[in-house]
């Protein structure tokens, strides 16, 4: 057994995402307003608050305004509003088709929102909640659950400084054990231990599976001339293809920039294709190429995306805590946005918080926080969109375009029926060898790029001698069972070039994990066919360090 520090607080908050800084944020505020003592922590795996934050992002200020009314005021990196929406249909690489917007469903429309950094967002949001007596503790992982008698009771932060096999090293830092009365779980989009609760505590039961894409932005520094402050762009179609959804964007910031990036759903069926090589050659269709070309490629990241949306929410509460944000799945993909829903989300879970520390006796399971969630405008805005990503799902992009489009534009989302969509986004993909083979074309240094050189720009780096993060249940199933039905689709749909398949000198296949490249978008512990990757927190501070994703 391993001597641990233990702290005791009233909040642990896991996550310094929009979510969970929104948590602390209220919760602060008002242990405030009534005079109340309150110890809030939160924890943050990533070496400074905003690190592991990646978004588009195009950013709704409706939590925003409720959580701190006078932003603009003090200094909310919220400042380039859209000017401008066009969305198109990409037919092939040189043809598109701009949209009327007649023929766009309403929650694609940005009049009144942002184009932000949601990394510099998080930021000022944690310097808000500090000056509100709020601690955040950046580079500590929250590695392990605290269960005792059937309620979650904390966290365990990681153990620093072990070798590959687990044994201390001479740098070694046992973790320490953050207790609390409530613990909330903010850890985003497939959180290792959000997996976990939910398995534990059977939250999903009455939910459809969860969702999934994979999202991937860059930021590009470009000719003044061919910048357009405000301008946003989304598109559907080429480079997928009819089978494989998801879409393109393309936003102009401030200061010359512009952020393109690609979101691939993960249901997709043919094993050969690669959604970073997608991503590249989108690049190359005119509607894109014509603003990045003579421009300088500056970030790169991915990260996967929680777009089940209503009918995949589990239960967000269990004894001992709640789950919220994108941990939880509260994405609205009907407007490719999640940012302002994690954060009212984060709200909510406060207000129940509060409410309960303030009874005689606090209750273990806050049960009130599932009536304040139904009788919010987050409830309705995620109800209304329910049937969006089944429609695209079931329907196709043409007719599930077209339904979408009736239902948000004329009904508001209050068609009298529901669309589901049940399958497990791992178990779509087809046999290799009934799938059409996918061949790439290389990276010009240009417009495309290859998978290190990307890593290189966001900054990863992890402890270089430690235990793998990506654990394998089975040791045997990526040559065995991935590699001969599938032909390891980890050696594409990773998009940091962690998994290899290489030959041995006896000319043996061997599955290779490059953890070190490692940019934390769990695509692996989604998208394997066979489930046998598990994604774990490394050393805290390790990872991607992302400066204005």
């Amino acid at each position: 057994m391993v001597e641990r520090e233990t702290m005791e607080f009233d909040v642990v908050i896991v996550g310094a995402g929009p979510a969970g800084l929104s948590c602390a944020i209220r919760l602060a505020q008002q242990a405030q307003e009534k005079q109340q003592e309150l110890m809030i922590c939160v924890v943050e795996k990533g070496s400074e608050v905003g690190a592991h934050i990646l978004s588009g992002a195009v950013f709704e200020t409706k939590a925003l305004d409720e959580l701190i009314p006078d932003w603009a005021a003090k200094g909310a990196p919220v400042t380039t509003k859209v000017t401008g929406d066009d969305i198109y249909l990409f037919k092939n690489e040189t043809n598109a088709t701009k949209l009327p917007h007649l023929v766009v469903p309403k929650t694609f429309k940005n009049d009144g929102n942002y184009i932000v950094s949601m990394g510099n967002v998080c930021r000022w949001l944690a310097e808000q909640a500090e000056q509100l007596g709020v601690e955040i503790f950046p580079g500590f992982s929250a590695h392990s659950l605290i269960v005792e008698e059937q309620q979650v009771k904390g966290i365990i932060t990681g153990d620093m400084g072990l070798d590959r096999d687990g044994q201390p090293k001479d740098s070694y830092m046992p973790g320490m054990e953050l207790r609390a009365k409530y613990t909330v779980f903010a850890e985003g989009c497939r959180g290792h231990l959000g997996k976990q609760l939910i398995a534990e505590f059977k939250l999903d039961k009455d939910a459809s599976p969860q969702h999934y894409g994979i999202g991937f932005k860059e930021i590009w520094q470009v000719d003044p001339s061919k910048h357009k402050e405000g301008l946003v762009v989304h598109g559907t179609g080429w480079p997928l293809d009819n089978d494989t959804h998801g879409g393109s964007f393309m936003y102009h910031a401030e200061n010359n920039q512009v952020v393109v990036g690609l979101i691939i759903d993960l249901n997709y069926t043919n094993p050969h294709l690669s959604p970073f090589d997608e991503f590249q050659r989108m690049k190359h269709h005119h509607t894109f190429a014509s603003v990045l070309e003579g421009g300088e490629r500056i970030a790169y990241g991915a990260r996967a995306i929680a777009k089940g949306g209503f009918h995949s929410l589990p239960k967000m509460h269990f004894p001992g805590g709640l789950l919220i944000g994108c941990d939880a799945g509260t994405l609205n993909f009907a407007k490719i946005k999640g940012n302002h829903t994690a954060m009212k989300s984060g709200m909510l879970a406060a207000d129940a918080i509060i409410e309960a520390l303030g009874q005689e006796s606090a209750p273990s399971d806050l049960v009130s926080f599932a009536d304040k969630f139904k009788a919010s405008w987050l409830y309705d805005e995620l109800y209304q969109s329910r049937n969006f990503g089944p429609a695209m799902h079931k329907l196709g992009r043409i007719m599930g375009g077209a339904y979408n489009m009736t239902d948000q534009n004329i009904f508001s989302g209050s068609l009298p029926f529901t669309i589901k969509d049940e399958h497990q986004d791992h178990a779509q993909l087809k046999l290799a060898s009934e799938s059409q083979t996918i061949s790439y074309p290389k990276p010009d240094g240009k417009l495309s790029f290859d998978k290190l050189s990307s890593v290189f720009l966001s900054n990863t780096n992890h402890e270089e001698v430690q235990p793998c993060h990506l654990q394998l249940k089975d040791s045997d199933i990526p040559i065995k069972v991935n590699l001969a039905k599938f032909d390891e689709p980890a050696q594409r749909y990773c998009p940091a070039g962690v998994y290899e398949v290489n030959e041995n000198e006896q000319g043996e296949k061997q599955f290779v994990i490059n953890s070190q490249n490692c940019i934390h978008c769990k695509t692996c512990d989604i998208k394997d066919p066979s489930q046998n990757i598990t994604w774990v927190t490394p050393e805290g501070a390790g990872g991607p360090n992302y400066p204005n994703m």
